[in-house]
């Protein structure tokens, strides 16, 4: 009976396709709220970082393309793989302007510190490995 149950149960969630825009919906949409942050209060502090490094500056404007752009085109599976793979550098740029230090460290509630650079990296990864999936406007198509 028992097995039964989870072989019906397994059958009725089988839907690769949801899961691929579910995981789209959350990586992209949770990052495009760190982008959107960024384009409408500005980048100044992100040009700050990369000068103190004696980078220029301008780069900071990069981050709008891994943070707002990148995202919005997960979200509706538009170029979802390249998109992903910028979304994933954006993560390890992040990490190197930010997280390294907190690399091996706790947040003050217990949490690794950089787990949400970590999510947001290997989340994307994620996407760019199994792509948009049928509920995309990039589909694949019918003939592929």
């Amino acid at each position: 009976m028992v097995k039964s149950l989870l072989i019906a149960v397994n059958e009725k969630l089988s839907c690769d396709d949801l899961g691929k825009l579910l995981l789209r919906l959350a990586v992209g949409g949770l990052m495009l709220f760190h982008g959107l942050h960024k384009l409408f209060g500005g980048v100044g502090f992100i040009s700050g970082m990369l000068v103190e490094k004696g980078l220029p500056g301008f780069i900071a404007y990069g981050v709008l393309v891994g943070e707002v752009v990148a995202p919005i085109l997960i979200i509706v599976g538009l170029f979802t793989r390249p998109a992903a793979l910028v979304l994933a550098f954006t993560m390890i740029v992040a990490w190197l302007m930010v997280g390294m230090g907190e690399t091996f460290a706790l947040d003050k509630v217990g949490a690794w510190a950089i787990e949400s650079l970590v999510y947001f990296f290997i989340g994307s990864l994620a996407v760019a490995f199994l792509g948009a999936g049928r509920f995309a406007l990039g589909k694949a198509p019918a003939w592929r």
